[in-house]
């Protein structure tokens, strides 16, 4: 097997982001692992509000050529309003089934307070729909203000959790070959 490209996507603009923290960690796990890995910062990725009528330009062409390579993509979101960002919004409107098909994609949300479960449940969807296939395993860190020390997880067994949604990398999307052989979309 050759060596998997993880790519990690922050939807957080927060400069003390604990989802930035955490999708850090997630991919240490990865590289330890023997991927080759890259965060991909929407705070510091320059990507406009999608507008389809616009023009593309270098930031969001780059933006999505790493998403497509990427053998398995991390979506990192804090929750907002019971969702993911606009901001990862924004930069998952730029891709589709080109950047995601066949796509191994891990889901980690950090929340203040509340639930994180409806933002996974609008995230999967969005992934289904571009043709990516989200593991089994999410990670969601509820008062995520208490769970760090800087850059370190404080709370027990989360940061093994939050290690092994990247480091399931490997994990290739496969059906069993009579549930492929009915999908004709």
């Amino acid at each position: 097997m050759t060596r998997p490209d993880v790519v990690a996507v922050c939807g957080s603009r927060r400069e003390g982001s604990y989802t930035r923290r955490a999708l850090r960690i997630a991919l240490d796990a990865a590289s330890e692992a023997g991927a080759r890995t890259e965060l991909l910062d929407l705070r510091t990725v320059d990507l406009p509000p999608f507008d389809p009528d616009a023009e593309e330009g270098d930031a969001v062409r780059e933006f999505k050529r790493r998403v497509r390579e990427a053998d398995a993509v991390v979506l990192g979101s804090p929750v907002y309003h019971g969702s993911y960002s606009a901001t990862l919004k924004d930069a998952l409107d730029y891709c589709g089934k080109d950047e995601f098909a066949d796509t191994t994609v891990g889901l980690l949300a950090t929340a203040g307070g509340g639930s994180y479960a409806s933002t996974f449940d609008h995230l999967r969807v969005v992934v289904r729909s571009v043709h990516g296939w989200t593991v089994p395993t999410q990670v969601g860190i509820r008062g995520a203000y208490d769970k760090f020390d800087g850059p370190e997880i404080t709370e027990p067994g989360l940061e093994d959790r939050v290690r092994e949604v990247a480091a399931n990398a490997h994990v290739a999307p496969s059906a069993p070959p009579e549930i492929a052989a009915g999908c004709d979309d």
